[in-house]
């Protein structure tokens, strides 16, 4: 097990405090049958008694040879009633949630993926919280280094920095950039999952009819009626209904993943660039502020394009025991992601 101290955290500034949380009690992860990755979820109360901004956070992994990722969702004090009887229901800490959080109008306010520290924007602005609020820790639990071994548990927290809701901070909020994944098998590697078909098909079983799903709907809303067309980079753009202010972004891919760009307006006059990762690390994942913020309308485009490289299953520890096969986006290590993420706030 590792369990590394937490990095120190900034001071504070005017009007924050912390707040600290964690996992109620040691978790063991388990994966699905044939699968080697669990989602969990664990609901969190920050005890919040009048509204708040979360300017700040930092997941503290307690056992980073299991967690690969976290997200932190907050969920409204009329939906808290319903996570909690979830909670209450499935036995052990927390419940399965591949995909999302497993309550609905849950708004993403934070996460951490390798590489990550608390990020703190220059402007005054913060994702509100209102009194009663509920939190969902995520947390995506890597089992490939432990097949065949003791699991071992985990017991993560996360620190917290909030600002009293009377002070006059911009809102914030999270917005995806997604695109399709269709990763074809090298010329030196062949096996039944190889096969399109059969690795969608296998990804269903472990990870549940959902998840197919978003590969078919991925294809359709970035392609089009156009079959699916393999390759290492694929792309996708996004007409935004409503303009607002971005102020950082940050990309996300597992092993497989070389190079990730968000582009606003590609080859307009006036486009430009929001991120651009030409040599992509999985352990270096940090949200990445915006040297100015960036004004965007309603109208404009977004696109994101993520490259990946099935040559490399072969030369990564993790992925070299795992079958060859024709990888699309999945929840798994395995699997593959293209997601781009803006920090904005959106006009009011």
């Amino acid at each position: 097990m590792t369990a590394s101290p937490p990095p120190p955290a900034a001071p504070l500034r005017d009007g924050e405090r912390f707040v600290n949380l964690k996992l109620p009690s040691a978790y063991t992860p388990a994966a699905p049958k044939g699968a080697t990755d669990e989602y969990r979820c664990f609901l969190l109360d920050p005890e919040l008694t009048g509204p708040a901004f979360l300017t700040g956070n930092q997941f503290l992994p307690q056992n980073t040879d299991l967690v690969h990722h976290a997200i932190v969702y907050s969920i409204a004090p009329g939906k808290a009633e319903a996570a909690g009887r979830l909670d209450a229901s499935t036995p052990g800490e927390g419940w399965t949630c591949f995909g999302d959080a497993g309550i609905d109008d849950g708004a993403w306010i934070g996460h951490w993926a390798p590489g990550a520290n608390e990020t703190l924007l220059k402007q005054k602005v913060g994702y509100p919280v209102a009194p009663g609020s509920r939190l969902i820790l995520q947390v995506h639990y890597n089992l490939l280094a432990t097949e065949g071994k003791p699991v071992g548990t985990d017991q993560s927290g996360i620190r917290l920095r909030f600002a009293d809701g009377d002070a006059k901070l911009t809102p914030l909020r999270t917005a995806l950039l997604t695109a399709p994944i269709e990763l074809p098998c090298t010329s030196e590697e062949s096996g039944p999952l190889c096969d399109r078909k059969a690795a969608v098909g296998e990804l269903t079983r472990r990870f549940g009819e959902q998840a197919g799903e978003m590969v078919g709907q991925l294809n359709a809303m970035c392609n089009g009626e156009k079959a699916p067309a393999p390759g290492p980079t694929q792309h996708c753009a996004t007409r935004l209904e409503a303009g607002g202010t971005v102020y950082a972004t940050a990309g996300h891919m597992h092993l497989l993943g070389r190079a990730i760009k968000v582009e606003l307006n590609p080859g307009e006059t006036g486009g430009r660039t929001l991120l651009d990762i030409p040599r992509y690390n999985f352990d270096e994942q940090a949200i990445r502020p915006l040297a100015e913020p960036v004004t965007v309308k309603a109208g404009d485009t977004l696109k994101v394009t993520c490259t990946h490289d099935a040559g490399l299953r072969a030369l990564l520890p993790e992925l070299s025991s795992q079958p060859p096969r024709y990888v699309v986006w999945g929840e798994g290590t395995s699997d593959e992601m293209c997601l781009g993420l803006l920090v904005w706030s959106p006009a009011t």
